[in-house]
């Protein structure tokens, strides 16, 4: 059974990723997990594209 890399988790005060392979959080905290970043974490949980919604959301932030 292959264990998934990235997953979101919830943590007091929203989510973050967890990076299974590094065992270490990954990225930012969020209040809510945007739909389309938790969908590719739990479907095809792509680096590339887990790094440019990642990206987008942080500038949003801003």
């Amino acid at each position: 059974m292959s264990r998934r890399r990235y997953v979101a988790r919830g943590v007091p005060g929203g989510y973050r990723i967890w990076d299974n392979r590094g065992r270490r959080w990954w990225g930012d905290l969020y209040e809510l997990c945007p739909d389309d970043l938790l969908a590719e974490l739990n479907g095809g949980a792509d680096q590339g594209r887990i790094t440019v919604l990642m990206k987008r959301y942080r500038a949003q932030r801003r």
